[in-house]
């Protein structure tokens, strides 16, 4: 399905009926990423997936997308389908603009669920990676994504998933230069939502990955230990909804129990 925002057509699944759970990818990555967990929550919810600006079929905004830009359009979308409230569950980048969502919108949040997330900012160094990275894939795409992909999974898991990899890889590859560049831009400068975070009044969960290479697992777990935040930490490494699917998708159906 199409909505038409900003003369960009946002492209978006609906499935199900019952209150809504919003689904939102991370970052090289689009709405299929939620393939198996939204036929199991579609039976009992309605489920809206989104392509993020710049990824899967939807085009570009412009240089840079902050996640308040796309948090925005996600609320356009919301209140085009005229949906009052949601829980809205996002992976990695999909994290952080579900965070931003959720400062801009609070009335309109049932829970949130960071999977393979972080409330906290970039770190100086995390800044200059991500130049670094614009300047990569401005240089070689398919060796940056090739590079980024593969290291995401847990290395035990790297030679078991290789299918999914090289699926992951193909998807992201996809994804044009100008939206990989506007995405890291707009993470680049994303403020800290920690405290924004654990006092929101509703349902939080947050999923970590012992072997994340990303999200740091021990910091991210002691920054909600003695918070209202459920936490599920799973054997894996970024990519959850692979390496850990059935425990993530219990967890997910666990969670929007509302």
């Amino acid at each position: 399905m199409i909505y038409n925002y900003k003369n960009v057509a946002i492209n978006y699944r609906d499935n199900g009926e019952g209150k809504t759970v919003v689904l939102l990818h991370g970052f090289l990555e689009d709405l299929t990423i939620w393939k198996e967990i939204a036929l199991v929550i579609s039976k009992t919810h309605r489920v809206i997936a989104i392509d993020l600006f710049g990824h899967g079929k939807t085009p570009c905004l412009g240089y840079i997308h902050t996640m308040e830009d796309m948090a925005k359009s996600i609320n356009a979308l919301l209140n085009h389908l005229n949906i009052k409230d949601v829980v809205i569950i996002g992976h990695s980048m999909g994290g952080y603009v579900s965070l931003a969502f959720s400062e801009l919108f609070p009335s309109k949040i049932n829970g949130i669920g960071l999977v393979n997330s972080t409330s906290e900012p970039d770190s100086e160094e995390k800044k200059q990676n991500r130049d670094r990275a614009i300047k990569a894939v401005k240089h070689n795409q398919q060796t940056f994504v090739g590079m980024s992909v593969a290291n995401l999974f847990a290395p035990e898991n790297r030679e078991r998933f290789q299918n999914e990899i090289f699926q992951i890889k193909k998807q992201a590859l996809k994804t044009p230069v100008q939206g990989i560049i506007a995405a890291l831009e707009g993470m680049k400068i994303r403020p800290s939502r920690t405290d924004f975070f654990k006092s929101l009044e509703c349902k939080k969960m947050i999923v970590i990955g012992q072997h994340d290479p990303v999200m740091n697992p021990k910091s991210t777990r002691q920054l909600f230990e003695n918070s209202d935040v459920e936490i599920l930490e799973l054997s894996g490494g970024h990519m959850s909804y692979i390496e850990n699917l059935e425990d993530l998708s219990d967890f997910i159906v666990h969670f929007i129990d509302f």
